[in-house]
């Protein structure tokens, strides 16, 4: 059971500044930030939630059932991450790529202290054992000194796969595509640093400043964090309904408004970026059905233009009611891994983008998020993400794009280039 009270915020940003940097102190953190971007389907504001009471944690093994075990027993709020590799719960499919970073498959916990933040109504939710301690908190967190940080040095930054040998590996993917194996696949490629020492927070802040996505997430587990600035939303469950928004498409932000229009444009009229967009729609009308009441799912939205500080991108919204039988994980497990980050067919698709990249995902391309007492979710995309394991000082960042029919290998290197670049200046 939690002590629930609300309290009123003179200043919400400064606000989230001091909650965020009273929460370094605890071993599990998990913030998550709309940056006030508009979006249909936002609850919150911001939410916060540390310091474990109970957790899971689990290699991918049998994990969508220990979920599923772990939500209903709990009934309570569980904050946390489903990493790409879970894919081999669901499907005969292995992960043999390198690995520099080492988290768990997958790991969730029930917080003792969450506070949620929605224009200047906070609400505080500790659990009945620490609920002596609300009060002492809130004062501690008010009077909380914002950071000044001390810069230390950037980090060098490699590039897993050269562009030589990207495009070889893209030419290769088009064969696939050409003998009909898939239609359409997301290719990654890692960035990573060795020896490195960041400051999490700081390095969080800066990205989310640049970016400003309606999907930002700082995430510590110990020595492992994840500082995203992601747009992307994967799933959502409100009740019975379930909402998915995958991603596909993007183009150049410009200062000069004119500029930056015509960008805008060309995205949404880009035959190319259409049928990428399409396409994943399609999968994930498929994947929904699985779990859904008979005829509800439903395209609300397809190909719409959204501005983000550093890109233009496309985005669908498809929609379905859940089936009273199927649970809120078993969704997940139908539609997991997320189509923008697989392609189609996906398991085919899979088992090549495996042979072909050279980096283990991980938590990247995988989910954060959260479950709420009732059995609801929202979980993001893990893209435009740095990941850090503190323990043997690895950095990692890691971009794609969509390959199709009329894909060229030099222009999604430079998409891939085009994402990378907030993540490439924070950490330099």
């Amino acid at each position: 059971m939690r002590v629930s009270i609300h309290k009123n915020i003179a200043n919400p940003k400064l606000f989230k500044e001091q909650l965020l940097s009273w929460a370094q102190q605890f071993r599990e953190v998990v913030f998550l930030d709309s940056n006030s971007y508009p979006q249909q389907y936002s609850s919150f504001d911001c939410i916060l939630a540390v310091d474990a009471f109970t957790s899971l944690k689990t290699d991918y093994y049998n994990a969508f059932e220990d979920l599923k075990q772990y939500q209903q027993n709990t009934k309570d709020w569980l904050f946390g991450y489903l990493s790409y590799d879970l894919k081999n719960d669901i499907e005969k499919l292995q992960s043999n790529n390198f690995d520099g970073l080492h988290f768990p498959d997958l790991f969730f916990f029930q917080p003792k202290k969450i506070f949620i933040l929605k224009g200047n109504e906070l609400e505080v939710q500790y659990l009945m054992l620490c609920d002596d301690e609300l009060e002492e908190d809130f004062e501690e967190i008010e009077k909380t000194q914002t950071e000044a940080f001390v810069t230390l040095d950037g980090v060098e930054v490699k590039q897993r796969i050269p562009k030589e040998l990207y495009v070889q590996k893209v030419n290769k993917m088009l064969e696939h595509i050409h003998i009909g194996d898939m239609y359409e696949a997301n290719f990654c490629m890692e960035f990573y640093a060795e020896n490195a020492v960041i400051n999490p927070l700081e390095k969080f802040q800066k990205l989310n400043e640049i970016s400003q996505p309606p999907f930002s997430v700082f995430f510590k587990n110990y020595k492992h964090y994840l500082l995203s600035a992601s747009p992307e939303r994967y799933l959502k469950k409100e009740g019975d309904k379930i909402i998915s928004q995958p991603i596909k498409g993007t183009s150049k932000r410009f200062e000069d408004e004119i500029e930056d229009e015509k960008s805008k444009s060309i995205l949404a009229s880009d035959a190319k970026e259409r049928a990428e967009n399409i396409m994943i729609t399609d999968l994930v009308r498929n994947d929904l059905s699985h779990t859904a009441q008979k005829g509800s799912v439903v395209v609300e939205e397809l190909c719409g233009i959204y501005s983000f500080l550093q890109v233009h991108q496309m985005i669908s919204t498809i929609t379905s009611r859940l089936d009273p039988q199927y649970s809120a994980v078993d969704v997940l497990k139908t539609t997991f891994p997320m189509g923008s980050m697989t392609g189609a067919p996906k398991i085919s698709v899979m088992e090549i983008v495996e042979n072909l990249e050279e980096t283990k995902r991980g938590l990247y391309s995988g989910a954060v998020g959260y479950f709420t007492p009732e059995g609801d979710f929202d979980f993001n995309v893990v893209i435009r993400s740095i990941l850090y394991n503190q323990e043997n000082k690895y950095v990692s960042f890691s971009v794609g794009s969509a390959i199709t029919s009329q894909s060229i290998p030099e222009k999604e290197y430079e998409e891939c280039l085009l994402k990378a670049k907030a993540m490439h200046e924070v950490l330099q």
